[in-house]
């Protein structure tokens, strides 16, 4: 599913980010959200949301459950 849709994307949805630090070489970290950090219903980069794991955040590429 895309992760450009804020209404797409759930508190503990399993999904994958591209860090702030990884744009350039699109590597992704997946995790689970624990935080949705953008308040606009859509975003043409991704929502930004903060991982549960090591509380990284970073711009939801894809949501896989």
């Amino acid at each position: 599913m895309d992760g450009k849709k804020r209404a797409n994307i759930k508190i503990g949805a399993l999904v994958d980010i591209v860090l702030k630090k990884d744009q350039r070489s699109g590597t992704l970290t997946r995790g689970h959200v624990k935080r949705i950090l953008t308040n606009s219903p859509q975003h043409p980069h991704g929502i930004k949301v903060m991982l549960e794991e090591q509380d990284q955040v970073g711009r939801v590429q894809e949501i896989i459950q």
